[in-house]
């Protein structure tokens, strides 16, 4: 792609996010998000491939349909109470008419079947800004409305996406697809919690970004698109393989890692709020997660490739890791001791 147009494609979508960040107007809202959209399109469909350019129209279509959603839904609730204000929503209908949009925006359960073929069809890079940097605006938008949305929807959309993340993500070989339903499963972490702290699960966003970032930007680096190519990985890039390793099981939640930290305080707060079910039934459902990421662990770092004929090893290369990569892996690993003194932030 042309640098330029890459030039004007970024700042786009850091524009289009600024403006749903700090907008108190459905419209300007609106507005930003429609940026957003318009912005990643060229990045999905740059490489012209029958497959990116299915990927780009699934994704148009289906931002179109919730853009209008949230239209139709600001304008019920302007109609209901005179005014467009976000924190004003104060209409039930409203409220679970805009649920639905931003769930399809983010690619929550029961609205969760067009990120990872969209996932599949783009590029690491892209698919990283898919996965986090798109998703900052709806959910500041879950964020400025959380005291309106109602908490038994939230909370079954919520065990939806954690049980059809983790379920679905089983049986896959493309590591981008395994990532889509890895976020499809975080995403349900959050929108459980939204209503009742949505400062944690603002934290869990951050936590969750910093960790997709750091597995994105390893792929990418080990230029890795599917298991069978991990599992000959570590002949050329042992270091990479190793803090690939780290980061998944981070992602999944395991205890001395980051990963963690967001799970322990949102099953804190559940039980806090009589939930203690709900608690028990998310983390159970967080073990399907949890095979995937330990069979993508085992893949980069422990196995050697079952046929030897079919699986060239790759040659050994001494390039330096990335700085990006390396602050994000320790990131990743090493923030759980901090986490006495989240409770104060929080």
């Amino acid at each position: 792609m042309n640098p330029q147009a890459k030039l004007v494609f970024i700042t786009s979508l850091l524009l289009g996010s600024t403006i749903t960040i700090s907008s108190n107007h459905w419209i300007m809202a609106w507005t930003g998000l429609e940026i957003n959209t318009l912005a990643i399109l060229p990045m999905i469909s740059k490489s012209h491939h029958p497959r990116a350019i299915e990927a780009a129209t699934k994704y148009f279509l289906v931002q179109a349909a919730a853009s209008a959603l949230i239209l139709f839904s600001s304008m019920t609730n302007a109609w209901h109470t005179g005014q467009w204000d976000i924190t004003q929503l104060t209409s039930p209908e409203s409220c679970t008419i805009l649920t639905a949009a931003i769930a399809m925006k983010l690619g929550l359960a029961p609205f969760h079947f067009w990120f990872p073929e969209v996932l599949q069809g783009c590029s690491l890079i892209t698919g990283l800004v898919l996965s986090t940097v798109i998703k900052f605006p709806p959910i500041t938008l879950l964020l400025m409305t959380s005291q309106s949305l109602n908490p038994t929807m939230m909370t079954i959309m919520a065990i939806l996406s954690v049980a059809l993340g983790g379920w679905m993500g089983l049986n896959q070989t493309q590591t981008r697809k395994i990532l889509a339903f890895s976020s499809i499963s975080h995403l349900g972490w959050m929108a459980i919690i939204i209503t009742y702290s949505p400062k944690l699960a603002l934290l869990n966003f951050y936590l969750y970004v910093m960790m997709t970032a750091a597995v994105f930007l390893t792929l990418n680096s080990m230029k890795t698109l599917k298991l069978s190519t991990l599992m000959t990985a570590w002949t050329k890039t042992p270091s990479m393989s190793m803090m690939l390793m780290l980061t998944l099981l981070s992602l999944a939640g395991l205890p001395p890692l980051t990963g963690f930290l967001p799970k322990w305080l949102i099953i804190q707060e559940l039980t806090k709020q009589e939930m203690a079910s709900t608690a028990t039934i998310i983390a159970l459902l967080s073990l399907l997660s949890l095979f995937f990421y330990l069979r993508l662990a085992y893949c980069a770092t422990i196995t050697l490739p079952p046929h030897t004929t079919n699986h060239m090893k790759q040659w050994y290369t001494n390039k330096p890791t990335n700085v990006s990569v390396a602050i994000l892996v320790t990131m990743s690993i090493t923030l759980l001791p901090i986490s006495p003194m989240i409770p104060t932030i929080v």
